[in-house]
């Protein structure tokens, strides 16, 4: 493919308002099966799955905050009542409904939903039985969200609620706007494919679900950064340009099982250097993303799921994690404990 014809396609996939994910660093755009039977067009939601079937390739999360909230509260009010309403399952609903869509009347649309699943005027089995792409919705939400809402024990305490934290601790400013798909050009042209949250250096960077560490330490392009896996293997979270010389906390490492809530590391402006330990990111920022994975194929190359995070990190400042310093040195940690059986089972498990 020439350039003008990698001008064209690019153009073509904004205007479906797509957003392809970086391929290898040479910069090719990696586009399987788009004009193959694996991915359908419902609407502008591109839906892309392997010819087989065998798992999702493609996901596009337009969940608005307020959608995410509505969805939320439904689900935590009815727990404990004989119909329990997911809000993955709600938002799925709306997804399917709209073909990805949200907008200003999805937050009215998914309380009526939720309204008459409580009333048992329907269940959402007989909502979602003619719908040809809820399946696929409810896997990709699933994937995105599964981790976010469940039991867990505070402070001693057994609660249900949303168990996900911003990734900012209480009490520090950030700024920060939608910035998925922006280009980048560093080392290779290429999409922004995580969500920036500008700060103080130092600023206590917090795990915003359980998980295991993946990855530690440098890399040129996010310099001081580190990457968290989700128990069940669905969700890799990336936290990037973390603080130069002191960039995680005192006993982080490769394979540590961290709760929910814990800080991690802190805020800097390390990276785009293939030296170690360089501020050559002008601003100070979080770059924190969420990657898909259906697939252990998908991890790495050309066939990485990137979400944006813009809608999750507004709908997640509603948790935001207090912290406190420990005496004198420069470590910060949260100061609510909390119990997350997802981890707890994990570490059962390494035991055996």
């Amino acid at each position: 493919m020439g350039r003008m014809g990698k001008k064209l396609g690019l153009l073509f996939l904004l205007a479906f308002g797509c957003v392809c994910i970086a391929g290898e660093l040479l910069g090719k755009w990696n586009l399987p099966g788009w004009q193959e039977n694996g991915r359908f067009l419902t609407g502008e939601q591109a839906v892309e799955v392997t010819a087989d079937g065998s798992y999702i390739k493609w996901v596009e999360f337009n969940a608005t905050c307020e959608a995410l909230a509505a969805a939320y509260d439904l689900d935590v009010e009815t727990y404990l009542d004989e119909t329990h309403i997911s809000w993955i399952e709600l938002l799925a609903y709306e997804g399917a409904r709209t073909g990805g869509k949200f907008d200003k009347n999805s937050v009215r649309k998914i309380q009526e939903t939720a309204e008459k699943l409580k009333n048992g005027d329907t269940t959402m089995a007989q909502l979602t039985e003619d719908m040809e792409y809820y399946d696929y919705y409810l896997e990709a939400y699933g994937a995105v969200l599964g981790g976010m809402v469940g039991e867990f024990t505070l402070d001693g305490k057994k609660v249900y609620g949303l168990k996900a934290f911003s990734p900012i601790a209480k009490g520090f400013d950030y700024s920060h706007y939608d910035d998925f798909g922006a280009s980048r050009s560093y080392g290779y042209a290429r999409p922004h494919l995580g969500h920036d949250m500008m700060g103080q250096i130092g600023t206590p960077i917090i795990a915003v679900e359980s998980g295991y560490v993946e990855a530690l330490g440098w890399n040129q392009y996010g310099g001081w950064r580190i990457g968290i896996r989700s128990f069940d293997g669905k969700r890799y979270y990336y936290y990037a340009h973390l603080r130069q010389n002191y960039p995680y906390a005192e006993g982080l490492e490769e394979g540590s099982v961290v709760t929910a809530g814990d800080v991690i590391g802190y805020m800097g402006h390390t990276g785009y250097s293939t030296t170690e330990n360089v501020n050559n990111i002008k601003t100070v920022h979080l770059h924190w993303g969420l990657q898909l994975i259906f697939d252990e194929s998908q991890k790495e190359g050309n066939n990485e799921i990137w979400v944006s995070c813009y809608e999750l990190s507004k709908f997640l400042y509603r948790n935001r994690c207090e912290v406190e310093k420990v005496g004198e040195s420069r470590e910060w940690r949260r100061v609510v404990t909390m119990t997350d059986p997802a981890a707890e089972a994990y570490k059962e498990q390494k035991k055996q």
